[in-house]
């Protein structure tokens, strides 16, 4: 991050954020998120080039209110406002706001009124669609202000004050049902703030390769691998910085999808000459997965088996002072959340609390970066397709897509179908216009017919989703020849499975896992 060359949005609870941030980044410049009551001390510790007002569900009409730190606004720091950082704007600089009767919501038809740098580019000649979702309007722009562009029905859907680099949307220009949103913001950025798209995957490999030598100095760190995108993207990246100081371990939970641990395995010590302990604890695992149908038990049983033998195998390292982490953006920000600090990040990124037991510092080199920028620098890495692209995979694995108890029979049942669930959607293409596609097992068994004989067997799920980063998903319409390949091979070639269902259940209300 360059000062001077960055954005910061202040997170007033919008659903949005996170996509705010992302699209800055899109256009090539670094954003950062921070909680709506960030000090102007801070602010002016991280130097940005603008501030970015999010919108949020809360109305600047009532009492106790997100608000913000007055000396924000006298920092001559160029501001964006968003929705209710629109409505902050004008409530700060004394417009008048009122609580509307109803809330406008959806597609709305935005008349722009007057020249601003924000229009740069965009046909403004006809009424531009926009997405609205609030309650409260601004009745009057305040002193300095000027109306920008109204909708049919409010009369004030845009305001600046040019003088003090002052702008505000009541629309959503992050969303993509807003036309020309992204140019809004690229104007914003480029003509407003007239700052340099400088962040690109290229230069932030290039800043981890400096940055982390630095930080570990002579001491090994070591990396549990999974085989999914993140850790083996922390691998390569810390490879590439420290050599064989780095030590990573596998752990074969005997949980993993077909041929997946000797896959990634071959790969990373071919490839780079990895430090890597491959550990088969099939065995273990399953011995402690006895029995036991609860998917939290499951779950916990899986994550204290994993910190006893990845110790154990730590252990026979020397001079270990860093445990590696594939720690995202998305699980830093849970930790700001704009209501303030929450206690933990997520179980399964702490890695059950390793660091503290091991007494070793963290090395989180993709904290940064949201999951599709992780992609990015797979391929500026030279990671293959198979990897880059490999669908997101549980902690737990197959264990929380076998409902109920798990067996060996069941795991082979399981494994066969997803096989050939992965196999059709890669031959057909749409292995990579999803976001995830796997087989389920359920704990039933259904009648059916195959041949002359009547059979009582398993029964398989589909789950196939679509989505951006897994905060929401939409199940795939995918083809119907498509599906009936896949529910024909199953049945055919997978012993022990007469019926295939498809979840058509979108997130929320449903997860895309199971369990």
């Amino acid at each position: 991050m360059t000062p001077g060359q960055n954005v910061i949005i202040l997170d007033f609870g919008s659903q949005y954020t996170q996509l705010i941030a992302r699209r800055i980044r899109e256009a090539g410049v670094y954003s950062e998120i921070q909680p709506f009551n960030v000090g102007a001390q801070r602010l002016r510790e991280l130097k940005p080039a603008g501030i970015i007002l999010s919108g949020g569900p809360a109305s600047v009409c009532e009492e106790g209110s997100p608000d913000l730190d007055p000396e924000v606004l006298e920092l001559g720091i160029p501001i964006l406002g968003i929705c209710y950082g629109m409505q902050l704007l004008a409530k700060r600089f004394a417009g008048r706001i009122h609580p509307a009767d109803d809330r406008e919501y959806g597609r709305a038809r935005l008349h722009v009124l007057a020249d601003s740098p924000l229009w740069k580019g965009v046909d403004t000649s006809s009424p531009l669609t926009v997405w609205m979702s609030h309650g409260d309007t601004v009745d009057s722009v305040p002193q300095g202000f000027e109306v920008l562009a109204r909708t049919d029905q409010v009369e004030i859907a845009a305001m600046a004050d040019p003088e003090r680099r002052m702008y505000a949307l009541q629309f959503h220009p992050e969303v993509s049902h807003t036309e020309d949103g992204d140019e809004i913001l690229r104007n914003f950025l480029f003509e407003v703030l007239e700052v340099s798209p400088n962040w690109s995957m290229a230069s932030f490999v290039d800043s981890v390769l400096k940055e982390v030598p630095e930080t570990v100095g002579q001491s090994n760190v070591v990396c549990g691998l999974s085989g999914g995108i993140d850790s083996t993207v922390v691998a390569v990246l810390l490879h590439k910085a420290i050599g064989k100081q780095l030590h990573c371990i596998f752990v074969d939970n005997g949980l993993l999808r077909a041929e997946e641990g000797e896959e990634v395995v071959q790969y990373l010590t071919r490839h780079f000459d990895l430090n890597l302990r491959y550990v088969k604890a099939q065995d273990t695992f399953l011995d402690r997965l006895h029995g036991v149908s609860d998917p939290e038990e499951k779950r916990k049983i899986i994550g204290r088996t994993f910190i006893e033998i990845f110790e154990q195998e730590a252990a026979a390292i020397e001079k270990v002072g860093f445990l590696a982490q594939g720690t995202l953006y998305p699980d830093v920000i849970e930790s700001v959340h704009f209501k303030g600090p929450s206690a933990t990040i997520k179980s399964h990124h702490n890695v059950g609390g390793l660091p503290e037991r091991m007494d070793l510092k963290l090395v989180e080199p993709l904290r940064e970066l949201f999951k599709d920028e992780v992609r990015k620098v797979a391929v500026e890495l030279g990671l293959p397709d198979f990897l880059v692209w490999r669908h997101p995979f549980p902690g737990p694995g197959l264990a929380i897509r076998i409902i109920g108890e798990i067996t060996p029979e069941r795991l082979e049942i399981l494994r066969k179908a997803d096989k050939i669930v992965h196999h059709e959607l890669m031959a057909s293409g749409w292995y990579f216009k999803v976001w995830q596609g796997f087989a389920v097992l359920l704990p039933l068994k259904t009648v059916g017919v195959m041949g002359d004989e009547r059979t009582y067997e398993h029964v398989v799920a589909l789950r196939i989703v679509e989505s951006k980063d897994a905060m929401t998903a939409d199940w795939s319409r995918l083809p119907s020849d498509l599906l009936a390949r896949m529910s024909n091979r199953i049945i055919n070639e997978v012993k022990g499975v007469n019926r295939v269902v498809l979840d058509i259940s979108s997130k929320p209300p449903s997860t895309i896992e199971w369990e």
